[in-house]
């Protein structure tokens, strides 16, 4: 593969693919967190970012290293996502069903929910690597770096469009966010065994 305009257009569309997936859990974050402030967007967004591009990485590196591990545990990674988004996500709706007055303030996207969030919607990405395998390591770096850029820029689209509708929707922004993030597990583990 020889850097072109096509390299850097295919390493954006694929950023636009991977992203999809964090852009969800972006919206179910901005929806159940509508006063968001612009420091824990972009640290939200910079999360689910940097997780697009290690993936990858880490995929290209086993494929160059270790692919026969690999393989073995590329089976497991819709089981793995459906498994943690189930988790976040059942807790949400939990937590939105039991709390039905407004009055009460909603649990925040914590760092540690935030870090299984950035793990859960980019273990997919894991397998970029066989993709982006011709390259050499800076071409994968660079492909990787786009990744985490379009990644970014759709995440910060998914929370301010979330935090606008949480305030008008506050009531059942937790519970919606619950299913979207339910809705996302059972669509990445759906097409990752089918």
């Amino acid at each position: 593969m020889e850097w072109n305009l096509l390299f850097f257009f295919n390493s954006a569309l694929l950023g636009v693919g991977l992203a999809m997936d964090a852009f969800s859990v972006s919206l179910a974050n901005g929806l159940n967190e509508p006063g968001m402030r612009r420091r824990k967007i972009c640290i939200i967004a910079g999360t689910f970012a940097f997780f697009q591009a290690l993936m990858p990485m880490i995929g290209w590196v086993c494929v160059h290293t270790i692919v026969q591990y690999f393989r073995s545990f590329e089976k497991w990674i819709p089981w793995i996502a459906l498994i943690l988004l189930l988790f976040i996500g059942g807790k949400m709706l939990i937590e939105g069903i039991r709390h039905k007055d407004g009055d009460e303030e909603k649990p925040k996207v914590g760092p540690g929910a935030l870090l299984i969030q950035g793990i859960a919607t980019s273990i997919d990405a894991l397998s970029v690597g066989f993709t982006i395998a011709e390259y050499g390591f800076l071409m994968a770096l660079v492909c990787a770096v786009i990744i985490a850029a379009v990644t970014f820029v759709i995440c910060i689209g998914g929370l301010f469009i979330g935090r606008k509708f949480g305030t008008r929707f506050a009531g059942k922004a937790s519970v919606l966010g619950g299913v979207i993030l339910i809705a996302i597990g059972i669509e990445i583990f759906v097409t990752g065994v089918f």
